[in-house]
């Protein structure tokens, strides 16, 4: 892991890289994408501004006295990425250094943690101090896996535009909350 944790950048990187592929796309996939990295850059700047850690959440990350590193596997175009990265990066930050692994510059990091056969991201890898991994989380908060399964059982009754809706309306209101405590129970 810890040559993965090598060639992952920091949040500002990837905003850059973001903000690059947005305004200066490089190949066909930048370009088809680009919507999504418009909304992802909207969204995580919205999380950044209204972010607040939630100081009980805190007390509970110094409690279990966690050492180890938190490496996500993301792309800014991912809309529950752009949700859920900017929220565990602010609440870790002075805490637990955090880095990002771009999924779609390779593969092979992901691919060892798929959400059932899909390279679904964010995915959150818990290392201890020593690049063991610990444990692994993603790529939704439990609330957002629900919606996804009450779309995916029924489409017709709940199309995906609805469950898109919904699951954003999700993410803005409660702000990494969610994301941040489940991720606290795996330390």
């Amino acid at each position: 892991m810890q040559n993965y944790w090598d060639k992952a950048i920091t949040f500002d990187e990837y905003l850059q890289i973001a903000n690059h592929r947005l305004n200066n796309p490089d190949n066909a996939k930048d370009i088809e994408y680009k919507p999504y990295y418009e909304l992802g850059i909207q969204r995580m700047d919205r999380t950044l501004k209204k972010f607040v850690i939630d100081e009980e959440q805190l007390n509970e990350l110094k409690s279990k006295n966690f050492d180890g590193k938190i490496l996500i596997i993301s792309e800014a175009w991912c809309g529950d990425a752009s949700a859920t990265v900017p929220a565990l990066v602010k609440f870790f930050e002075g805490q637990n250094e955090v880095k990002i692994f771009l999924r779609d510059s390779d593969s092979s990091l992901i691919d060892q943690f798929l959400t059932n056969g899909t390279q679904s991201i964010p995915k959150v890898i818990i290392l201890d101090k020593d690049f063991n991994v610990k444990n692994s989380w993603g790529p939704r908060p439990k609330f957002g896996h629900d919606l996804l399964l009450k779309f995916k059982a029924n489409p017709e009754e709940y199309p995906k535009e609805l469950f898109y809706n919904d699951l954003q309306i999700y993410y803005s209101r409660n702000r990494g909350k969610d994301s941040i405590q489940e991720i606290l129970e795996l330390l």
